[in-house]
């Protein structure tokens, strides 16, 4: 895309994610997500109901009358949203293609922490991690985020979900809000996700358009796998074909729920063509 170009889609971006935000998101977003305990703000004299735990011994030992310690929320938040760039991403048959979608809701996302002043940060991988925007606060920074993810060169290789986990967890230690962008087209270690989710919280988000799980009927046709290169003709028009290959889809996004759920991490199936706000709200909901 030429700058212009990718500035008006920045602009599109922000303006429709921005409402969907604004409207619901963002409360959910704040009453979801607590913070990371509380801190000291402030001391003042002793009121009927307070805890005896909260006085302030020494104070209340100066002045010869009882003083409390007043703590806040500690809200600040890290969000690190992690976006798989192998090459079967850069693809769609709808209106929009998977990275333009993963674009809008990661907008959507990074809009709702920017909103409580909480940090965002980006990690773009394939076959290995590629680019790392380090957390920070702000509007501008959601922009760029943003751009990043709709101007990146889709790599041409297997992703490995592995590595870009390992990568986050070795950088960032503290409890992270992490949301994981990805077809899950290409192999994992599972372990690796028990590994995140007992440090992180961890909701992965499967991207994925309609000719993912089924082919349609096109007769004999070269069928292409972008990351690997490989080729190989089938004949679409038979019905015994179709359905084993809708089958092993079925089959691999079962295992796929399995795998996050028995490591204690969210996960969602969202279509291209899908209100993904909607779903949002929900989780933030149960959280």
């Amino acid at each position: 895309m030429q700058i212009k170009d990718i500035v008006k889609k920045v602009k599109q971006i922000e303006i429709r994610t921005r409402k969907k935000t604004e409207a619901s998101l963002m409360g959910q977003y704040h009453s979801a997500f607590k913070g990371q305990g509380m801190t000291f703000s402030e001391v003042r004299p002793y009121q009927f109901g307070d805890e005896i735990r909260r006085i302030d011994w020494n104070k209340t030992a100066r002045f010869r009358e009882p003083f409390v310690k007043v703590m806040e929320e500690e809200r600040e938040l890290t969000m690190m949203i992690l976006v798989d760039i192998s090459a079967s991403m850069d693809y769609g048959t709808k209106n929009q293609l998977k990275r333009e979608y993963v674009a809008e809701i990661a907008a959507s996302l990074g809009f709702s922490a920017a909103g409580n002043n909480d940090k965002v940060g980006l990690i773009l991988f394939a076959d290995k991690v590629y680019k790392v925007i380090p957390p920070q606060k702000g509007r501008k920074h959601i922009l760029s985020i943003i751009s990043n993810i709709l101007t990146a060169d889709y790599i041409p290789a297997e992703s490995k979900i592995d590595k870009a986990m390992e990568y986050m967890m070795g950088i960032f230690k503290r409890k992270s809000l992490v949301f994981l962008f990805s077809d899950f087209e290409d192999e994992y270690d599972s372990k690796m996700l028990r590994v995140a989710s007992k440090k992180h919280q961890l909701l992965g988000m499967r991207i994925f358009d309609d000719k993912d799980n089924e082919i349609p009927d096109v007769g004999y046709t070269l069928l292409y796998d972008s990351e690997t290169g490989k080729q190989v003709w089938a004949n679409t028009s038979n019905a015994r074909w179709r359905y084993t290959f809708a089958e092993a889809q079925k089959q691999k996004l079962r295992a796929l729920e399995e795998d996050f759920a028995n490591s204690s991490a969210s996960f969602m199936n969202i279509n291209t063509g899908s209100d993904y706000s909607k779903l949002l709200y929900n989780y933030f909901q149960k959280k």
